[in-house]
């Protein structure tokens, strides 16, 4: 049986990988490089046109405002409608699909990168990755940081500033750090 490279151990299992081997480092300045297009970029057509490059998938009506950045890009998944306001950062080590019509306000963090707790073991500089996955119909406020491996249900709302660090329900609104379900079953 032949071993897991480090991009599969990273983006499919959720194990410890090294990111500077396999080409890695060279797929995160691509990455950078189209990050920045995007951030300075005043023609909605060609912005629409660079994240359609950048994204594993996009449409023509994904939009993303003012500065972005994201680690590798295709590991980055939008459905219609998606539109991420200034500022927003996707740490792309493993796998984000987000869904239909999603809303994130300014200053939000999606994070599937994690390092070790331990000190011995996070100062090899491994790390893991865990896939978040947004459903259809999310709005996620201002300065938001989702964690590794969060699923966030179909019509949720996440409040500004909530830390979210485990699963949303679908159809709630979570507010706070750690972010907690302050109101069930909202219309979707």
């Amino acid at each position: 049986m032949n071993a897991l490279t480090n991009r599969e151990k990273s983006f499919i299992t959720g194990m410890l990988y090294d990111p500077d081997t396999e080409g890695l480092p060279d797929d995160r300045m691509k990455a950078a490089e189209l990050c920045h297009q995007i951030s300075t970029c005043f023609d909605r057509d060609e912005k629409n046109a660079l994240i359609q490059r950048l994204f594993g998938k996009a449409d023509e009506t994904s939009s993303i405002n003012g500065r972005f950045f994201c680690d590798y890009g295709y590991n980055i998944e939008v459905g219609k409608n998606f539109y991420m306001n200034t500022n927003g950062v996707i740490l792309d080590c493993g796998k984000v699909t987000i869904g239909d019509y999603v809303m994130i306000g300014p200053n939000v963090t999606l994070c599937t990168a994690g390092h070790p707790l331990d000190a011995k073991t996070r100062y090899t500089y491994e790390e893991f990755a865990k896939p978040i996955h947004i459903a259809d119909k999310v709005w996620i406020g201002a300065n938001v940081i989702v964690l590794p491996g969060v699923n966030i249900g179909t019509g949720a709302v996440v409040g500004a500033g909530s830390v979210v660090t485990k699963d949303v329900p679908e159809h709630t609104v979570v507010v706070g750090n750690p972010a907690r379900v302050v109101k069930e079953h909202i219309n979707g």
